[in-house]
C-alpha cells in the first residue's frame, strides 16, 4: 500500500496471476474498457516477444473511503509464460492482494498447477505468504466444451477456500464481481491494520 497524504489516498497494488492464456489480459482490458475515464489511469502494456504485462490505476466509486482517504487501485498482469518468472516476481513485489486466474479447460489443468505452485515460490522469495494475503481465484473460460466442473478445480486449486467466482472475462461475465470481491478483502484486511 502507498499513502499519498496531499491527494487523501491510499493505493492498493492488486495482481492477476496465471498460466499463459489463461484470461488475466482479458480481465484487465474489460475493466478498464467498462471504467468511467475520469476514473482511471492510463492502461500500460509492455510487451516482450510472446506475452505482455499490462497496468492501470483507477479510483472506483463505490468502496468507500478508509479514514477519510479515497482508495485507490493498481491493477497488474503478470507474464504468463515460465521463461518470464523474474518479470513475474518483480510484479508481485509490495502486493495487497492477488487473483488468481484459472483457465478451466482440461487440457490446461497442468498448467494451473504449476502456475499455482510458481505463484506460491515467488511470493515465498519476497517473504510473502499467499495464505496471509487477501485472494480469490477466478475459474475463467467457463464458455468453453471441455471445462472441468467447478467442483474439481476447486478441490486442486483451492484447498483453504478462498472466494471463488466463475468467469467469461472476454465477455465480462464475472469480471466485476471478482475485482469487487478481492478490492473489499484488501480494503477489510487494512482496516483491520494488517
Amino acid at each position: 500500500m502507498f499513502i499519498n497524504y496531499a491527494a487523501r489516498e491510499l493505493t492498493f497494488k492488486i495482481v492477476y496471476y496465471g498460466a499463459g492464456l489463461c484470461g488475466k489480459t482479458a480481465n484487465l482490458q474489460w475493466i478498464y474498457d467498462k471504467s468511467n475515464e475520469d476514473r482511471r489511469g492510463r492502461m500500460v502494456s509492455l510487451e516482450t516477444e510472446s506475452d505482455r504485462t499490462l497496468f492501470f490505476d483507477f479510483l472506483p466509486l463505490d468502496l468507500g473511503k478508509i479514514n477519510g482517504f479515497q482508495t485507490r487501485f493498481q491493477l497488474y498482469t503478470v507474464p504468463g509464460q515460465v521463461f518470464y518468472n523474474a518479470s513475474r516476481k518483480l510484479i508481485l513485489r509490495s502486493v495487497d492482494g492477488v487473483c488468481f486466474v484459472v483457465d478451466s479447460q482440461l487440457g490446461r489443468f497442468e498448467a494451473n498447477l504449476e502456475s499455482l505452485e510458481s505463484l506460491h515460490d515467488n511470493l515465498d522469495g519476497q517473504g510473502y505468504k499467499l495464505d496471509d494475503m487477501p485472494n480469490v481465484i477466478q475459474y475463467n473460460k467457463r464458455d468453453m466444451e471441455d471445462v472441468l466442473p467447478i467442483s474439481e478445480l476447486s478441490a486442486a486449486l483451492n484447498p483453504r477456500s478462498v472466494p471463488e467466482y466463475e468467469a467469461v472475462a472476454v465477455t465480462g461475465e464475472g469480471v466485476f464481481e471478482t475485482l469487487k470481491g478481492l478490492a473489499k478483502l484488501v480494503i477489510k484486511k487494512q482496516q483491520q491494520g494488517n
